[in-house]
């Protein structure tokens, strides 16, 4: 009995020990790893454009489906662990705010003049955001597309009534709950943290529904433009150039690595682009038509997936992996070396210089990544 105790103490407490990695408006890079089964994506492999994104569908769709709400695991119960707060796990973050907030503060359980010392209101409670809307193309609590996780994130129950179905795009006033985030008439631009994991959210409900089907066995089929698409509930959203750059600004992070894998555990599905941020160029981007295989040469893979954020900077560069004895070297944009920098074991890269636009050219060891800088 006492054996039993003494195993029951140790699952409870590792069950609520923090994490070691950081919650996105904190990221960290390179803790989680990824726990792609083998050949998950084989038969991807050697294909470009349509082919390659009818292969990523057949690997991606028929994914185990969960209720979006009943008294055994549902989609609540998935979130509260894919979203849980890697610094206190009796909460979770909530997209858009960025919000620790506790699990049990949520839209529907009637319980919430127990929080907030006393205050708190539903219209603070968390509820499902459904990212890509539901309303353009499953419309229906009984379409797959409905429940599925990946599309779904935890938020700010008032919030998520202001988002309503606006497409992504850039610009708009800042709103007065979700500081972090702009808005205007057509569009909804989040938190620079937050912004590639929508993107690459996104760009996972195009493959996963292309075509879709809902509960009638209707067809549907999800498609990205590049215009926002205000009262239309077309399976179309916007903005797609600007999800592209989001993407590229905000790299895969820890927190977004390890929502991947406990969404895997439950549906049996992943987000290719998570695992890898690559395909994005070969779907959307300037490798449109070329082969994408998972096993590109060592060399040419790493480099093309090093990142440094944020762009535009205040001065400070994270990178998303580890510099360790590599050169960092910053050009103006006429060419003039205007520093020289040996970079030891870290990600971080602390720059003082004049507002303006540069080049940081990273001399590692799986070659030369030139990027553009903006300092404001």
């Amino acid at each position: 009995m006492r054996l039993l105790v003494f195993i029951s103490f140790l699952f409870t407490f590792n069950a609520f020990t923090q994490s070691d990695f950081g919650p996105p408006y904190n990221p960290t890079f390179g803790i989680v790893q990824s726990n792609i089964p083998t050949s998950y994506y084989q038969q991807a492999n050697g294909l470009s454009g349509e082919g390659l994104k009818e292969a990523l569908y057949q690997i991606i769709s028929n994914h185990i489906v969960y209720p979006y709400t009943s008294s055994s695991t549902d989609t609540w119960d998935i979130l509260q662990q894919s979203d849980q707060d890697p610094l206190n796990h009796n909460n979770m973050i909530l997209v858009y705010t960025g919000r620790s907030q506790d699990k049990g503060y949520r839209d529907g359980s009637g319980n919430y003049s127990q929080y907030e010392n006393g205050n708190g209101t539903q219209s603070n409670s968390w509820n499902r955001e459904h990212v890509w809307p539901k309303s353009h193309g499953f419309p229906d609590e009984d379409d797959n597309a409905y429940t599925d996780v990946h599309n779904l994130k935890p938020c700010d129950r008032s919030v998520n009534s202001s988002r309503g179905t606006k497409d992504f795009d850039f610009g708009g006033s800042q709103h007065n709950e979700a500081i972090d985030c702009l808005t205007d008439n057509d569009s909804w631009e989040p938190a620079d943290y937050i912004k590639g994991d929508i993107a690459r959210i996104l760009f996972y409900m195009v493959i996963r529904y292309d075509p879709g089907y809902d509960h009638n066995n209707n067809s549907f089929d999800l498609e990205l433009v590049n215009y926002t698409t205000p009262n239309n509930n077309d399976p179309i959203l916007g903005k797609l150039s600007s999800l592209i750059q989001w993407h590229i600004d905000d790299p895969v992070d820890d927190f977004e690595r390890n929502r991947n894998e406990i969404i895997f555990g439950f549906q049996q599905n992943r987000n290719p682009f998570i695992d890898h941020p690559n395909l994005v160029n070969y779907i959307w981007g300037d490798n449109i038509g070329e082969v994408w295989n998972e096993s590109l040469d060592l060399t040419t893979d790493k480099i093309n997936n090093i990142m440094i954020f944020p762009n535009p900077s205040s001065g400070i560069i994270n990178f998303n992996i580890n510099l360790n004895n590599e050169k960092i070297q910053i050009f103006s944009l006429r060419g003039e070396k205007i520093l020289e920098q040996l970079i030891n074991n870290t990600n971080r890269l602390e720059l003082e210089l004049p507002v303006g636009i540069y080049i940081i050219r990273s001399l590692t060891k799986y070659g030369i990544l030139n990027s553009k800088v903006v300092i404001r």
